[in-house]
């Protein structure tokens, strides 16, 4: 079974790697999965493009050709150059020893070039051949050029906004897969919203906020995108739990919020009225976990500043 590999950023590492666990796993329930520090590697019938895609925070992906003990190259490792016209070397180090990563990228080029008619490319290549290292074992493997995916605009920001990565991340997190339907019951500008439907699943939101309602309006016209967006009270998911799959949400809080109750107060609501059988992650702050003891499948604490951390529940 084919392997790929993902080198993650070590932002919120534990997030970014069981970002990549729930979609391996989302598409295919027999995939297996090695960690080893910010490099994860899947062993999957699913594509690592497909994969990457949806993905929040991933540096480098491709396939896996075979494991090395050593830098040793032949033409049989060379066959997926055979339709390729041009090719660029990359090192990745992940290992404690120290290497000349230039030196070896170029020594790696010429030592290519004479086995097939490719020619390098910085630039802009057609494949990308990795060398990965690690303290256990050594990589060989490669990547396609891909056409990037155009970010969501927004046209209308506001200063408490959820971040973006961390939205599409917990989106990932509950498995949505394309064409499921998730609903964020404090959608704010709509961020939720426009992440979800750049991944090819249908949103619905809800803001009793008129301000917020209207923004959240403007940035899903601006794309193109037909989420559906309610002014209303959180209260209304009762009437529309057959609509969605899940709920994605960061709960408002203190000044950011003009929420006339508690943030404890809403979450209780939140939580009573909230449908069962639904997968969901919410966000919100790490403080109301005190009172609450809340509970769920996993958490995460995301650090903002020294007075504020935020916690993601998965449930």
């Amino acid at each position: 079974m084919p392997e790929s590999f993902f080198i993650l950023s070590k932002d919120y590492l534990e997030l970014a790697s069981d970002e990549i666990i729930a979609l391996s796993k989302m598409y295919d329930r027999f995939s297996k999965v090695k960690i080893i520090s910010n490099l994860v590697i899947i062993q999957s019938k699913t594509s690592w493009n497909k994969i990457a895609k949806r993905a929040s925070f991933v540096k480098v992906s491709g396939q896996i050709l075979r494991k090395m003990s050593g830098l040793f190259l032949n033409e049989d490792n060379l066959e997926v150059l055979k339709n390729a016209k041009t090719f660029v070397c990359r090192i990745i180090n992940l290992s404690s020893k120290q290497f000349n990563i230039p030196e070896l990228e170029s020594s790696m080029g010429d030592m290519i070039s004479k086995f097939s008619h490719a020619k390098v490319e910085l630039e802009d290549p057609d494949i990308t051949i990795y060398l990965i290292f690690t303290d256990n074992e050594n990589f060989f493997g490669f990547s396609k050029r891909i056409k990037e995916k155009t970010r969501p605009k927004k046209i209308k920001k506001y200063p408490h906004e959820l971040d973006w990565k961390l939205t599409r991340v917990i989106i990932n997190l509950i498995g949505l897969k394309e064409g499921e339907t998730v609903c964020d019951p404090f959608c704010g500008t709509g961020t939720t919203l426009l992440e979800a439907e750049s991944m090819g699943i249908h949103a619905i939101g809800l803001d009793f906020d008129e301000k917020m309602y209207e923004i959240s309006k403007e940035n899903l016209k601006v794309n193109g995108y037909k989420s559906k967006v309610f002014k209303s009270d959180f209260q209304e998911l009762s009437k529309l739990s057959g609509k969605f799959d899940g709920i994605v949400t960061d709960l408002p809080y203190g000044r950011a919020s003009k929420a006339s109750e508690k943030p404890e107060e809403i979450l209780k609501k939140f939580f009573s009225i909230m449908p069962r059988r639904k997968r969901m992650a919410i966000m919100y702050k790490k403080e109301l976990d005190r009172n609450l003891k809340l509970n769920g499948l996993k958490k995460y604490e995301i650090y903002r500043h020294k007075s504020l951390t935020r916690t993601i529940l998965i449930k």
